[in-house]
C-alpha cells in the first residue's frame, strides 16, 4: 500500500513515504488538455474572399476617366489602346498631361493572377500616380444562400 502505515518494532515511528502522488498531477494535465480542445478550433480564421463584385456606392467619376486595364493575357490597355509595361508611365503623362494627382481606374480579368494585379499597380506607383481605384462589378446585396445577380458596370465611351 502506498500510504499505508506499517507495524514497526519501535511502536510510534513512521516510515517515510517518498513517492509522489501523480493524481493532482493527471487532474491539472486533463484540464488543461480540455482547455486546449475547445480553445484551438476558436483561433483559426477560415475567411473566404470574392473580390471582384462590390456593393458599394460608386464613387463620382471624373469628366475624361483614365482607365488601365489588365487583361487575361497580362497585356496592358490605356483606354483602348495597348500599351507596353515599359511605355506605361510615359503614356499616362501623355493623357493626364503630367497630372500626376489625376485618378486612374484600374480594372483586372477575373482570372489575372493577385501578384500580376500588384505588379501593375507598382508600376503606376512608380510613375508617381498614387491615386489609384479599382474597378469592380457592381451588385446588389443578397439574402444569404441566394447567388448574386451580377451586371457590368457602365462606362463612359472615350
Amino acid at each position: 500500500m502506498a500510504g499505508g502505515i506499517r507495524d514497526t518494532q519501535s511502536g510510534d515511528d513512521l516510515a517515510e513515504n517518498h513517492e509522489i502522488n501523480v493524481t493532482p498531477f493527471i487532474d491539472v494535465m486533463l484540464v488543461l488538455l480540455i482547455i486546449f480542445m475547445v480553445a484551438a478550433p476558436l483561433s483559426t480564421v477560415d475567411v473566404n474572399v470574392d473580390l471582384p463584385a462590390s456593393t458599394a456606392k460608386p464613387a463620382e467619376r471624373p469628366d475624361e476617366p483614365i482607365y488601365v486595364t489588365l487583361k487575361e493575357d497580362m497585356s496592358l490597355s490605356l483606354g483602348n489602346d495597348t500599351v507596353a509595361r515599359d511605355a506605361l508611365g510615359a503614356s499616362l503623362d501623355r493623357i493626364s498631361e503630367g497630372n500626376k494627382d489625376a485618378r486612374i481606374f484600374l480594372r483586372a480579368d477575373k482570372t489575372v493572377d493577385y501578384g500580376k494585379f500588384m505588379e501593375v499597380m507598382n508600376l503606376l506607383r512608380d510613375a508617381g500616380y498614387l491615386k489609384i481605384a479599382l474597378v469592380g462589378l457592381e451588385s446588389l446585396p443578397t439574402p444569404q444562400g441566394a447567388t448574386p445577380p451580377t451586371a457590368p458596370v457602365a462606362e463612359p465611351k472615350p
